[in-house]
């Protein structure tokens, strides 16, 4: 296994940095290997891909917390044996005539280690997250149990979010932390409502008439009634925005609602509404 040391990535000499350290260090490494200025450079370009998974890591806190346990590992650990004082003659030689060499047993050191997270996914129509909503999950582990969970998924996610239950992913080793489980909320469409963004669309119908001479109309939108005007010779097809009535962005700013118009017929004509077609196609 190859293990990527992202503080020397960085420039960094060790992990006893700042977060704010780390961002110099970055804005630096990106600033000199963007590919920008290192045009052709693929060398270049595949040291702007480390620093910027480098940056990725460290700068969650989450992440490089776990990340350190592993850098202790295989990098710190080994940085603190090459660093130690070299014993005398003297210390060496007390050593030897009291066992502490020969009879000395080499205790290996035990690094507690996060356990991994555990990725799982759930559906939500557009209304559930539009209002958010409660939901519970069941996952079968190694051993067959089930086991259930319970979450809040909130108001505005977006599509693909991910909610992070702590400590409830794979077991630590040597001491330490559970991993998490996450769970991936995938928002599916309506048959009357689609999610774009924040954005939401849908589709209106209208008759012959009010498409000619225009109209208001109301759409309901989970509960919340929205006037419509559709402007004179409204042809089918046309796309209009109501601004703000969309979806949410999870910090209280809504998208733009977009209604796209559907011309119908009626399915039989009586013979005076067919009288009025002729007359129509007359005079037009």
């Amino acid at each position: 296994m190859i293990f990527k040391d992202y503080y020397k990535i960085l420039g960094l000499e060790s992990n006893k940095v700042s977060l704010d350290e780390i961002k110099v260090a970055y804005r630096e490494k990106a600033k000199k290997f963007h590919p920008d200025i290192n045009v052709g450079n693929s060398e270049a370009e595949a040291i702007f891909k480390d620093v910027n998974e480098a940056y990725r890591i460290l700068s969650d806190a989450s992440q490089r917390r776990k990340y350190d346990f592993k850098w202790n590992k295989y990098i710190g650990n080994k940085k603190k044996k090459s660093t130690a004082p070299k014993k005398t003659f003297k210390e060496m030689f007390l050593d030897i005539l009291f066992g502490g060499i020969s009879k000395q047993k080499s205790v290996k050191k035990v690094v507690p280690e996060y356990g991994e997270d555990i990725d799982t996914e759930i559906d939500i129509s557009l209304k559930e997250a539009f209002f958010g909503v409660n939901k519970v999950i069941k996952l079968r582990a190694v051993n067959g149990k089930e086991t259930s969970f319970s979450f809040k998924v909130p108001a505005g996610v977006q599509n693909h979010d991910k909610i992070r239950i702590v400590g409830q992913g794979k077991k630590g080793k040597n001491g330490g932390k559970n991993g998490d489980l996450r769970v991936i909320v995938n928002i599916k469409d309506g048959n009357k409502f689609k999610l774009n963004g924040i954005d939401i669309y849908s589709e209106i119908e209208v008759t012959v008439y009010e498409a000619a001479l225009g109209c208001r109309k109301n759409i309901n939108l989970f509960g919340e009634e929205i006037n419509i005007i559709i402007p004179k010779c409204c042809s089918s097809g046309k796309t209009l925005c109501i601004p703000q009535k969309g979806y949410k962005n999870g910090k209280g700013k809504r998208g733009n609602l977009y209604v796209v118009t559907k011309i119908v017929l009626p399915e039989k004509l009586s013979k005076e509404q067919e009288n009025l077609y002729i007359k129509l196609k007359d005079v037009s």
